[in-house]
């Protein structure tokens, strides 16, 4: 238990920073909103009709789907990095790792995901 105490101190150390960050900041920031200060700026431009913009979710399954294979890479990389010291289990778990990625990326495949329009 002793091992964990220097975690469990860093831990509440870290928590207390950030919302003693959080409050300071808060408390000191200028507080003076204007109609000038709460307007819309866009490209110097006034908005003009709606400004509220529905986005398709294949913009947001697209995305989902790169987070997906880049995640894949830093997991990948490491692993190839020291394959040779790995031996054959690491090797049967990559691979199952990867099949599992394959299917998914069939999966978003078959649902149109990867249909940029």
């Amino acid at each position: 238990m002793e091992q964990y105490l220097a975690l469990g101190i860093f831990l509440v150390v870290a928590l207390v920073f950030g919302v003693v960050v959080l409050v300071v900041a808060g408390l000191v920031r200028p507080k003076k909103p204007s109609p000038e200060k709460l307007s819309t700026y866009e490209c110097g431009l006034e908005t003009q009709g709606p400004t509220w913009v529905q986005f398709k979710i294949s913009y947001f399954m697209y995305a989902l789907v790169f987070l997906i294979f880049d995640v894949e890479t830093i997991f990948l990389y490491p692993w190839a990095v020291q394959f040779q010291k790995f031996g054959i289990f690491a090797f049967v778990e990559m691979i199952i790792f990867i099949g599992i990625l394959v299917v998914g990326l069939w999966y978003a495949w078959k649902e149109g995901a990867l249909e940029w329009l």
